[in-house]
């Protein structure tokens, strides 16, 4: 081979490597959104209304596509984090508020994480979920202690995201889906008694908070390989992904559950219905995918959290600072004494989760909208006619959805 050849393939594969590690960021939020929670949900959709609200993942993930782009361009286009922007817009008390108020939300939902993760792995062993909470938070914390914290945090999500996909991926095909049933599911329609199940699944999907973390990750990225560039667009993969594995869960349930006239109330009594259909292999196919979500979840809803809030409190919005990691830890510490004191997410965390994402969700979603749409921040980045429509609707939806749990939270 000749030099210049050599030196041709060589280029070719550094970019190559620089394009793969810059989808590191997408990846990353799509493995921390698909946690237990969305595997439950899609799971019961899939069981209770069969192929008819495949829709639905379609338009979650359009605007998460939306609102993920926009963030990650709000990180390339500055040097700052995106609180330190805000509070240079609007001050210091719209900075705290949301950085507070991720730290809550977070925090409240770490213990289903816990639960799910412990509960995959007794599952699997037929030993106490108990000890495996704590075997899955102590793993996540020993995590924080390596030296690269980042750049462990995105093997270990890349890793989880092909275990979930070759896990979802396989038993689909065991299912045998419908074609014909998938594709007349992608024609909107919304069953009667499904309407709770839609808001859920498009709440919990289309999620502001993840997409907002985009924009840390993407400058934790920059700080590692500030020659490689990014537009942004590196976190539509990711995004897909997160739309795929909700969709595999949905049709699997669809195929398996549904026409059996099969009703569950979690993700693991999934496996267990599958068990007999398909046997042992297919349950615990299963079950390593709703692992890998549990635990993806676990530690990247920490890392969200501590994060903002670390950032919030003036500590900086980078993984490398202590303080940042020890909110991480106290996120995961909190999340394994709810589970293990509680057994489950108590009434209580979940009001007061969905009470501050009423209030906070929408204010950032607007705030990331006009800090994007700054000629000043972003430069040639701006948002342009076609995303501020797209979100412009993004945020009518994300209103709409406020109003609807508001109603349901405090009036019903």
């Amino acid at each position: 081979m000749s030099t210049t050849a050599f030196e041709t393939k060589t280029t070719t594969t550094t970019r190559s490597r620089a394009w793969l590690q810059s989808l590191g960021p997408g990846l990353i939020t799509a493995a921390l959104v698909f946690g237990p929670s969305k595997v439950t949900i899609a799971s019961i959709m899939g069981a209770s209304y069969g192929f008819s609200l495949l829709w639905i993942v379609v338009v979650a993930i359009f605007f998460m596509i939306i609102f993920t782009t926009m963030a990650a361009r709000v990180g390339i286009a500055t040097s700052q984090s995106l609180l330190s922007t805000i509070s240079d817009k609007w001050g210091m008390p719209a900075r705290i508020a949301i950085g507070v108020g991720v730290f809550l939300v977070t925090a409240s939902f770490q213990a289903g994480n816990s639960v799910g993760a412990g509960i995959t792995l007794a599952e699997a062993t037929h030993s106490s979920k108990e000890i495996w909470i704590v075997v899955c938070n102590i793993a996540g914390i020993s995590i924080l202690f390596f030296r690269g914290f980042y750049k462990k945090l995105e093997k270990i999500m890349i890793a989880l995201i092909i275990m979930m996909l070759f896990a979802f991926i396989v038993t689909m095909a065991m299912s045998q889906p419908s074609v014909t049933g998938i594709a007349t599911g992608l024609v909107p329609s919304v069953p009667a008694g499904s309407q709770k199940l839609v808001i859920a699944f498009m709440a919990s999907c289309f999620s502001i908070v993840g997409a907002i973390y985009q924009s840390y990750l993407v400058q934790e990225r920059k700080r590692l390989r500030p020659e490689v560039k990014q537009t942004g667009k590196e976190t539509l993969p990711g995004m897909l992904i997160l739309g795929f594995m909700s969709a595999t869960v949905m049709i699997c349930a669809a195929t398996v559950l549904h026409p059996a006239g099969i009703s569950i109330t979690s993700a693991t009594d999934m496996a267990k219905v599958l068990e007999p259909v398909f046997g042992n292999a297919a349950a615990g196919l299963f079950l390593v995918g709703l692992f890998g979500a549990s635990f993806s979840s676990l530690l990247g809803n920490a890392a969200l959290g501590g994060t903002l809030l670390g950032d919030a409190l003036g500590f900086g919005g980078m993984l490398s600072s202590k303080m940042v990691r020890l909110f991480i830890a106290v996120i995961m510490l909190i999340g394994a004494t709810v589970a293990i004191v509680f057994g489950k997410l108590p009434l209580e965390l979940i009001v007061l989760a969905q009470a501050v994402t009423i209030f906070i969700v929408p204010f950032i979603g607007i705030a990331l909208f006009f800090v994007a749409n700054d000629a000043k921040i972003m430069g040639s980045l701006k948002n342009n006619l076609f995303t501020n429509i797209a979100a412009g609707i993004g945020l009518l939806i994300m209103l709409g959805l406020a109003v609807s749990n508001a109603i349901t939270l405090f009036f019903s």
